[in-house]
């Protein structure tokens, strides 16, 4: 049900690594455990993610410890910091000041920012310590976290398979004990897909809930970042940091986070829909099993939990695909002349469709956006939240490639990987993946649960109730 099962990496029960976030930031401010120590025991960690997953292209050894040290005096001078000592990563594609930022591609050379990303300079106001910086799929084009500059990322609960993409990086270093939080980005499944994977919490907030700072262009509508997290909690934690509007994003939300309308809720009463197959996909039948399973669990605890039908195609995806071919050239075609060589194939052929792409095409797809919009507003009208998988199939090997899940089947099914991207189709719905439980193989499954435009207090409250739920 969690990342500690079935984890190799899981730590021994003294650890304060095993803490979630509010406990442990409490045991710094108290001074029952210094920041220092607990910088130490994560990069300690973080080596024995690295060796096994591959989760890392930057352990930020001396930059921790000397910050760390800094929050040590900041308790002692008086300063509450709600983060004090929490270790947490961040992404190769967010740029933080002094570090080689990769985005996974040869592409960068060497490229060091000047400037720290707001959020990841949010969360070190709040007293959080950086330790690292997570490996990327190139551009964070893919479902699975490989590239040519930093190879393969691995699960932390079967190497032999896929953490998932794009935030691949930071779901290993979450599951893999060395970090609470991390930071992941959202641009069609980027946290909830390996959230799924590895067992974890992950969350693509509401469209501007926390600004989006660090692409090319700054109307963006795609795009998010969110939290990886082992709990609802620490997944509110980092929110309750995170969060907020900013001039840097016109389109960052003016709302402030409230963290106490997060706390987990009784589920009795409440109503669900369901979709298995979100009315086109070709769902593993343990992923099927584990969801309904799920489903059932929460009607016992009193729950209405009733299945809807979606009148979505396969066209969500490939106009969702259109999108992202439009990203890649747009945001990152002009490197194509000179390092294709060095570049993922992928991406190439992503530039060229998109650099093929009518602007006619590209507008109308807005229209199938709106018709899905007014979809999912018909059933968000009835119920509280739509309940659906967050990935069709579990973890699959880490020799696999997104397009080995790009079929139709000859009963029109689509044999797909992900079931998230249609949800950054309508972006201002937040969707949250939760574990819900495991395949035979011990494999984790994510229930998605997608939620009302703007209510990601209410979407994280509801998941807290089903985590409750869940853990039996």
């Amino acid at each position: 049900m969690t990342a500690t099962k079935n984890n190799p990496l899981a730590l021994a029960g003294d650890s304060p690594l095993g803490l979630g976030v509010a406990a442990m930031a409490a045991a710094v401010r108290s001074g029952r455990i210094s920041a220092r120590a607990l910088a130490e025991a994560s990069l300690a960690q973080a080596e024995r993610v690295q060796a096994r997953c591959n989760a890392f292209c930057l352990i930020l050894e001396g930059e921790a410890l000397a910050r760390a040290d800094a929050i040590d005096a900041a308790i002692r001078a008086g300063r509450d910091l709600p983060l004090a000592g929490v270790p947490f990563a961040a992404k190769d594609v967010t740029p933080t000041a002094g570090h080689l930022t990769t985005l996974g591609s040869w592409s960068s050379g060497d490229f060091v920012p000047e400037e720290t990303a707001l959020l990841v300079r949010r969360l070190e106001a709040a007293g959080a310590v950086l330790i690292g910086k997570t490996t990327s799929p190139e551009f964070a084009h893919s479902s699975f976290t490989y590239s040519p500059r930093w190879g393969d990322t691995l699960n932390p609960i079967d190497p032999r398979r896929t953490t998932g993409g794009s935030s691949g990086g930071s779901a290993a270093a979450v599951a893999g004990f060395a970090v609470p939080i991390a930071e992941g980005t959202d641009m069609g499944g980027s946290v909830r897909i390996p959230a799924s994977f590895c067992g974890l919490v992950g969350l693509k907030p509401s469209l501007g809930r926390i600004p989006m700072t660090i692409l090319p262009s700054l109307f963006d509508n795609l795009s998010h970042f969110g939290p990886l997290a082992r709990t609802v909690a620490d997944a509110v934690a980092f929110m309750a940091v995170a969060s907020g509007p900013s001039d840097e994003d016109p389109f960052s939300l003016p709302l402030a986070f409230d963290a106490a309308a997060c706390k987990p809720v009784d589920l009795s009463g409440r109503r669900f829909a369901l979709s298995v197959d979100l009315g086109f996909y070709a769902v593993d039948p343990e992923v099927e099993r584990v969801v309904l399973e799920a489903a059932e669990a929460f009607r016992r605890a009193g729950a209405i939990v009733e299945p809807v039908r979606l009148p979505w195609t396969r066209e969500v995806v490939d106009r969702w695909s259109d999108l992202w071919a439009v990203f890649m050239s747009g945001y990152f075609g002009e490197r194509r002349a000179a390092h294709a060589d060095k570049m993922d194939p992928v991406i190439v052929d992503y530039m060229r469709q998109g650099d093929a792409m009518s602007a006619t095409h590209y507008k109308r797809i807005e229209i199938l956006r709106s018709r899905m919009w007014r979809e999912m507003m018909a059933v968000l009208g009835d119920y509280e939240a739509l309940l659906c998988p967050s990935c069709a199939v579990p973890a699959p090997p880490a020799s696999r490639r997104d397009f080995d899940y790009f079929a139709t089947l000859p009963d029109g099914r689509f044999a797909g990987l992900d079931m998230t991207c249609p949800f950054n189709m309508v972006p201002a719905l937040p969707a949250l993946s939760l574990p819900a439980g495991t395949t035979a193989e011990g494999l984790p499954v994510g229930l998605q649960i997608v939620g009302r435009r703007y209510a990601d207090e209410a979407v994280l409250a509801l998941a807290g109730g089903m985590e409750l739920v869940l853990a039996g």
